[in-house]
């Protein structure tokens, strides 16, 4: 009779009951491993030859659902570093996504939250972050050394892959996605930076406005209801969202 090896779906299952990193981990992973028994012997009550293609299917199915599973909880913590004597600090009800990555000479106001892959890197300079902003995905913040730091108010979103380099950021602002706003720049109250803009270094933006283009210019002024419309919005839902993941925990 054909017997299908679970050698792999063993070992794994021995690692979760010894040092797996996440507490929820385990319970997950046993569960995977139950469900995957029961093919096993209904598979081995049938010695037909087309049987051991649905066995190597099925067989293939457990090692990536629980190899998935390991992946996925290996990186369950943000990478959270002290640096120089500078360890970053954190507001209270702030969402830090698990492969977001703090180092060195950072504050983060409340209600914030840092998206995944995110990186504020306050390793040559300071970086600064008032309350109810948004990092979203993929953003950087850094600085320059002894040149210029990443000074940013409340109520600000910086979109997906966005670049601030040593730049200040007033309240009320929206970073589009994929901009860069570089060192000594300051971006005034309720502005928007559309996306894929770059304001160079030294740029003084002027209030109410939107941004657009490379190198960045003055399209338009920003009217109260297309503030309302994006800047407010979106600041308010980040807030929303991520409060999903903060409940889930």
């Amino acid at each position: 009779m054909m017997r299908i090896n679970t050698s792999g779906i063993f070992v794994l299952s021995k690692m979760c009951d010894s040092k797996w990193p996440v507490k929820y981990s385990k319970p997950k992973a046993i569960i995977v491993v139950v469900i995957f028994y029961p093919v096993n012997a209904v598979l081995n009550a049938f010695p037909k030859a087309n049987i051991k293609i649905i066995a190597d299917f099925y067989y293939f199915c457990a090692i990536k659902m629980i190899c998935q599973l390991f992946l996925f909880t290996t990186m369950q913590e943000p990478i959270i570093l002290p640096l120089r004597g500078f360890t970053p600090k954190i507001g209270k009800n702030c969402f830090i996504a698990p492969n977001a990555t703090i180092i060195g000479d950072v504050e983060i106001g409340d209600n914030c939250s840092i998206w995944f892959g995110a990186v504020l890197r306050g390793d040559v300079n300071s970086i600064r972050i008032g309350n109810n902003c948004n990092i979203q995905d993929g953003a950087v913040l850094h600085t320059t050394y002894e040149r210029s730091k990443v000074i940013m108010g409340n109520n600000v979103s910086v979109g997906h892959n966005a670049t601030i380099h040593g730049a200040i950021i007033k309240d009320d602002v929206l970073i589009g996605m994929g901009s860069t706003v570089l060192d000594n720049a300051v971006i005034e109250s309720n502005v928007i930076v559309a996306a894929n803009a770059l304001i160079t270094a030294g740029t003084q933006t002027e209030a109410n406005s939107i941004y657009a283009g490379v190198p960045a210019k003055k399209i338009k002024d920003l009217s109260p209801e297309k503030k309302a419309d994006t800047i407010t919005r979106i600041a308010d839902n980040y807030h929303l969202y991520a409060s999903w993941y903060t409940d889930e925990k």
